[in-house]
Parts: structure tokens; C-alpha cells; sequence
């Protein structure tokens, strides 16, 4: 039987054996005491790549993200982001059992906040009745808006905002090079406008775990103390950031590949009856509305596909290093196939009524 095609997120992929091959040979310490030198090196890379003091070397997105936030708000404090933003969704609320922090959501296109819409959010009275705002975030590309690509411009005037009004300003970049490829804007070119910046090596870049925090020293060095306190102390974890080292420099640029399946994907399968897309696909995801999510996905792994139900009427599908072009046929195929399924049931059940 051939290999399902999993196109249920990026974060499914298997290291290249390229890849395993550079795990076998990295060079590890004990990174807790600081010694791995694997780390130190991915760490050095990545703070130089985007023009931070320091960077750090994390398990997960959720706790990278999680350390940008408690190092740089104050329990009690307000942090504005979007309502479908990744941390608000899917980090398991904390935000407010660890970091201890208010959150203000506003809505916007596809996921990306408006300068308007943060100027108006924020609160800045000095009157002890009010939670103050302390950290803006943003999510480049967005999960929920469909793989949305931020306006360089968008960031720029949020990053304004923000040193205008002593505030930070985080960047989730899990997918930060998925924007990089697609937009032609450096990594150093979006991380300028903020203070913090954090992106996923297991996602897109296709590393089996890891994600790395950059900015301040002193803002660095604060989320290293609660990295130990969260139990993400890892200790010859060279191995881990061998494969992340790799990924930088073999993974970015075949992130277009993905963009150009997942395009090509869309434009064949756009005008097929019971689907529709509610969302653009300007980079590896798309999102597919059908009648009832559950029952559709059930049709597409009968034909060995895999897809992500994210509410009763959307499918996503997610463009990976494992799919290569024969797997992006075979995912149209079952795509039309399972639309034809629904359709035929839908008009049985109609004969019957």
C-alpha cells in the first residue's frame, strides 16, 4: 500500500536521511551548563541572521513564544494579539496560568492585526484601575488567515507604535521563512521592527523538534532562567540542533516548492462543486470549505490522504517536505474523488426526503 500523503500540517515531516547523517556526526555537551557546542552554534547563527544580541535554543513554538511573553510582561499586564493568532488558540491558556498575563484580541484580515486597530487597543493610563498594555504580538505567516504573509509595511508601523509607546513588540515567526521566500524580505528585514523574534524548525525547515527565541541579551537571558524553570533545560541536545543547522542551510529555499503545490493545488481544484476556498493561499497552506469536515476527511483517507478537520465545514491542508509532486496528484485526485462522494450521498439522502 503506498505512503498516505499527510498534508495535516508541516510539523509531520521525517528528517532527510542528509539530515539524519548530520545528527549522527554533531558534536554535543551539556547545554544546561552551556557546553554544547552544537547549540552554542545554532544560537550564534541565528542571533547574527536576525541582527539580535542572543538567541536560545527551545523544545517547542508554544514555549518559545510563552518566554517571550514572561520575559517582557509583568503578570497582570495586557498583551494585545489577534483573535486567531496561535498563542491565544492553541497554546493551552498559557498566557494566563504561567505568564500571568491579560489578553486584548482584535480582529483583522486573514490574521493580520492593523497599526489602527493596536493604536486604539492600547491602554496607557497611568490610573491603577487599568491593566496596561506592556507587549504587542504578531504571527508572520498566520495559521488561521491561511498562510497570510504580513505587510512589511504593517510591521514596520506596529514596530512604531510600539517604541513610541515603551511597549515590545513580539514577532511568532513559526513560519517566518515561509514569508521569506514568498515576499522577498530578509528574515533581519521583519525581525528589525521587533524586539523579539521566535521561529520553528520543525514546521516548514522539517527538523524532528525545536524552535529558537532571538533578541536582547538581557530579554534572552531573562526567558533562559524560565526555559529551566519550564522544564525546557535539554542537555546534549547538539543532536537536535544539528538537524536545525542542516535545515537552515538546505531547507529555506525548497520552501517555494511547497508554495508552488500548494498554488497549483488550489488552482486545479477551484470551480469543483461542494468545495470552496475562504481563504487566499499565498504560501504552504490551504484551506478547503466542504459541507461537513468530518465526513470529507473520512473520504480523503479512504484514498490515502490525510488532511486536518478545523471546525465543522474547514479542511486544512499543509504543503511539507514530504510531499513531493506526485503526492500533490494524488491529493487532487482524492480531493475530487471525495467532493464527488459527498455530492452523490447529498443527492441519495434528496431522492429519499
Amino acid at each position: 500500500m503506498d505512503t498516505p500523503v499527510d498534508l495535516r500540517s508541516d510539523t509531520v515531516t521525517r528528517p532527510t536521511d542528509a539530515m539524519r547523517e548530520a545528527i549522527a556526526k554533531a558534536e554535543v555537551g551539556d547545554d544546561v551548563f552551556g557546553e554544547d557546542p552544537t547549540v552554542n552554534e545554532l544560537q550564534r547563527r541565528v542571533a547574527q541572521m536576525v541582527n539580535k544580541e542572543a538567541a536560545l535554543f527551545v523544545p517547542s513554538g508554544t514555549m518559545a513564544n510563552l518566554l517571550a511573553i514572561k520575559a517582557q510582561a509583568q503578570p497582570a499586564d495586557t498583551v494585545i494579539l489577534h483573535v486567531d493568532s496561535h498563542p491565544f488558540n492553541y497554546e493551552s491558556g498559557g498566557m494566563a496560568m504561567i505568564a500571568g498575563v491579560m489578553t486584548k484580541t482584535l480582529g483583522g484580515d486573514y490574521g493580520i492585526l492593523s497599526p489602527e486597530s493596536v493604536q486604539s487597543a492600547l491602554c496607557l493610563n497611568p490610573d491603577h484601575h487599568y491593566s496596561p498594555t506592556s507587549l504587542i504580538t504578531i504571527e508572520n505567516t498566520t495559521n488561521r488567515g491561511g498562510g497570510a504573509i504580513y505587510p512589511i509595511e504593517t510591521i514596520t508601523e506596529i514596530g512604531r507604535i510600539a517604541r513610541e509607546n515603551g511597549l515590545k513588540l513580539h514577532c511568532d515567526g513559526a513560519r517566518i521563512f515561509n514569508a521569506v521566500v514568498e515576499s522577498g524580505v530578509p528574515v533581519d528585514g521583519y525581525a528589525s521592527h521587533c524586539d523579539t523574534i521566535s521561529f520553528c524548525f520543525s514546521k516548514g525547515l522539517g527538523t524532528p523538534v525545536g524552535s529558537i527565541l532571538a533578541g536582547p541579551l538581557e530579554t534572552i537571558d531573562l526567558a533562559h532562567r524560565y526555559r529551566k524553570m519550564f522544564g525546557g533545560g535539554m542537555r546534549q541536545a547538539g543532536i537536535l540542533a544539528a538537524a536545525a543547522l542542516y535545515a537552515l542551510d538546505n531547507h529555506v529555499g525548497r520552501l517555494k516548492d511547497d508554495h508552488r503545490r500548494a498554488r497549483e493545488f488550489r488552482t486545479t481544484l477551484e470551480g469543483v462543486d461542494g468545495i470552496e476556498f475562504p481563504l487566499p493561499s499565498p504560501t504552504n497552506i490551504v484551506y478547503l470549505k466542504v459541507r461537513d469536515a468530518m465526513e470529507f476527511i473520512g473520504h480523503l483517507a479512504e484514498r490515502g490522504v490525510l488532511a486536518l478537520p478545523l471546525s465543522r465545514s474547514r479542511v486544512r491542508f499543509v504543503f511539507n517536505l514530504n510531499v513531493d509532486d506526485n503526492g500533490l496528484e494524488r491529493a487532487i485526485e482524492a480531493v475530487r474523488r471525495a467532493a464527488h462522494a459527498v455530492a452523490r450521498k447529498d443527492s441519495q439522502r434528496a431522492q429519499l426526503s
